[in-house]
């Protein structure tokens, strides 16, 4: 933002000192690019300084609110011109003269969620020509162009005031009836043409916002204007657009066609919506002055309703606490005052006040302290001021979540992050946790019909995959954790923090990630596994999880049921895990068992159980009947069933043992022993027999 020193100084009085000016501007937010030297008509030399205005300051893109900032840093007195034009509203059909402005032009805005606001004035019989030295000089001085007298004053107004501005020639607006009797702020039309004022035309796509007439659009809303419609030295009526516009939808438009202007930089970050109708009559006033012709009374104004600006407590014990240093109270006030906020409580303890239009970049009592910190001088906060602090240290969970990513990244896996907030059809799509009733439902959508909280992070995961499958990405291994609300009846859901993996692999293999995941915790435990039965799983690839007796959570493969839910085209497998029992049963302190240097021996048993016996029942007894010298057991992946060899409802299961001593080489006897012990605890548990 260049602005000009002789400019500035007719709002308030300025430093004698350069220097001083740009130091105290740049300690205050506003960073120094460079100054030059600019000779003028009068003979006379102005001053341009490049100011670094940052996204969240619009209120400075004008000289008035540099001004503003100036007056408010040294506490000098703020000039505002003052105008004469009434700002009375005119709406069509009420005109109360044949001059009134509604008698010939009305607006109609078709999409106000992206023009909140468009105001119309007309002035009749102008006449184009030169602008006068000062207004040029004031131009140049900034590297704008000086095009005639009403576009200048447009882009004059804009640099005063920050708020854009755009003259239309009133007698090239197709109307149904006259000449600019209807202008149509809308969407553009996929492929629509546009001829813009630097004469070339752009194709839109559809998602532009355009000010259009009868027949064509004449502007592309909040970017530049249309050559059709341009003011020429032919031009006698104009009408004077003062809008505001969305700022994603001008930003997009600008960048889109490579269209950026100095109205759509202002328009990307926003514009004061209480200043429009001021830049429209300033704007008015002046042409009125410089160009002669006659002003329609009243002004066309279609705007939506404006949301009231959030009240913003500040307490005085946060000042010291936050920035180490005190400032007193009655300063602090004035500051806030100075900067245009409206004071609405103040006491030994703290402020509240309303922000000014122009600054919607405060909302918050971090916000207004910044504002107090900044004026009062970053400078007067030394730099050896002592901030009090807490030691802190990981919880628990954290750590021991912190070693769960550490295996899930070893295994191949990534971490999703979804919205906790979910359809409500998809919560009763999968509930490991049990049915708990309706889901706790926000008012607004955090997304299309978004509103539910979720009862577990599996449906997101699957929906994850899904996308994933559409891209035609070939692996798809993803975890999350994330909290889950469970409803109680009459009170707020209680809230159950999980870690939900989604996987491309089966069963098995996920039942392995689990059980890793399971050891990482503690080396010493060992997963519990039970049937279950939920809607998406597999029933014969599916079980319910625990941990020294307590509920861990499920796993299972989807059933062809679940994969067409979800649309999925290959197999997945999903596990759902209770964090908080994980971390109670976690032992964090590292130890260490030393190698056996002896060598191991293992027995291969075979064993007829019932169809319905279940490995992890073989595996946990066969655990227990060994003892320490079993080192690992080992699934044959071979199960044999024939009702003629083995008998009807039976199964023949084959596994492996390995055993190893620590203090001397295990005998055959031995290993022996333990076989036989193995054997008998499944007969006498698991009714299972030793196949010949």
């Amino acid at each position: 933002m260049i602005v000009s020193t002789d400019w500035l100084a007719e709002y308030v009085t300025l430093p004698k000192d350069l220097e001083e000016l740009t130091d105290r501007l740049t300690l205050t937010g506003l960073n120094l690019e460079g100054v030059e030297k600019v000779a003028v008509s009068s003979g006379k030399r102005d001053t341009a300084i490049d100011l670094e205005v940052t996204s969240n300051r619009p209120d400075c893109l004008g000289h008035f609110g540099v001004a503003r900032e100036i007056a408010v840093i040294w506490g000098h007195e703020l000039k505002k011109p003052q105008l004469q034009t009434e700002p009375r509203t005119t709406v069509s059909g009420a005109a109360s003269s044949k001059n009134d402005v509604a008698q010939v032009t009305s607006v109609t805005v078709d999409c106000p969620d992206l023009c909140p606001r468009y105001t119309a004035r007309v002035i009749k019989g102008v006449k184009i020509g030169p602008s006068p030295d000062w207004l040029a000089d004031r131009l140049r001085t900034l590297g704008i162009a000086v095009i005639n007298n009403v576009v200048d004053i447009t882009n004059y107004v804009m640099m005063e005031i920050g708020q854009p501005l755009h003259a239309f020639d009133f007698a090239k607006l197709r109307g149904a009836q006259s000449p600019g009797d209807t202008v149509v702020v809308r969407k553009a039309k996929p492929g629509e043409p546009f001829t813009a004022i630097d004469h070339k035309e752009y194709k839109l796509t559809g998602d532009e916002v355009v000010i259009a007439d009868a027949l064509r659009p004449v502007a592309l809303g909040g970017v530049m204007g249309g050559a059709d419609t341009e003011v020429s030295d032919a031009t006698i009526d104009v009408l004077i657009e003062a809008a505001d516009f969305d700022c994603m939808a001008v930003r997009s438009a600008a960048r889109r066609h490579v269209l950026q202007s100095p109205s759509s930089y202002r328009f990307e970050r926003g514009v004061d919506p209480e200043s429009i109708d001021w830049a429209s009559r300033r704007c008015c006033e002046l042409i009125l002055e410089l160009a002669g012709g006659e002003l329609c009374e009243g002004v066309v104004d279609v705007a939506t309703p404006a949301k009231d600006r959030p009240e913003i407590k500040l307490r005085f014990d946060q000042i010291p606490r936050l920035l180490g240093v005190e400032i007193p109270k009655d300063e602090t006030r004035k500051i806030l005052t100075d900067l245009g906020c409206e004071e609405t409580h103040f006491c030994e303890k703290c402020v509240k006040a309303v922000p000014p239009s122009w600054r919607a970049d405060l909302t918050r009592e971090a916000d207004l302290l910044e504002e107090v910190a900044r004026i009062h001088g970053y400078d007067k906060i030394p730099s050896t001021t002592g901030i009090g602090l807490v030691p802190s240290a990981k919880s628990r969970e954290d750590v021991v979540l912190e070693k769960l990513r550490t295996v899930l990244a070893a295994a191949g896996f990534d971490e999703a992050f979804t919205l906790s907030a979910v359809e409500e059809e998809t919560v009763g799509a999968f509930q490991p946790w049990g049915s708990r009733g309706e889901a706790l439902a926000t008012g607004t959508p955090v997304l299309r019909r978004a509103n539910a909280l979720r009862q577990s992070v599996v449906p997101s995961l699957l929906a994850c995959r899904r996308t994933n499958e559409t891209l035609s990405n070939p692996v798809i291994e993803l975890y999350e954790v994330a909290k889950v609300y469970l409803p109680v009846e009459g009170k707020l859901p209680t809230e159950k923090r999980v870690l939900a993996l989604c996987s491309g692999g089966g069963y098995l293999e996920l039942k392995g990630v689990v059980e890793a995941l399971v050891r990482e915790v503690d080396p010493a435990l060992s997963l519990g596994v039970e049937g279950a039965e939920h809607e998406l799983l597999d029933p014969s690839r599916s079980a319910q999880l625990s941990v020294l007796g307590q509920s861990l959570g499920v796993l299972g493969e989807l059933s062809p049921a679940g994969l067409g839910r979800f649309e999925l085209r290959g197999a997945a497998s999903v596990a759902e895990l209770d964090l908080g029992v994980l971390a109670e049963l976690a032992r964090l302190t590292p130890t260490t068992t030393p190698l056996s240097p002896y060598p191991p021996v293992t027995r291969d048993l075979n064993v007829v159980v019932d169809l319905a016996t279940r490995w992890a029942d073989i595996e946990r007894h066969t655990r227990e009947a060994a003892g320490e010298p079993l080192e690992s057991v080992e699934f044959q992946d071979d199960t044999y069933r024939d009702a003629g060899q083995i008998g009807e409802g039976k199964k023949s299961v084959v596994f492996r043992v390995q055993l190893r001593s620590a203090d001397g080489t295990f005998k055959s006897e031995e290993a022996d022993a333990v076989r036989d012990a193995i054997v008998e605890r499944l007969g006498k548990e698991l009714g299972a027999t030793l196949r010949a």
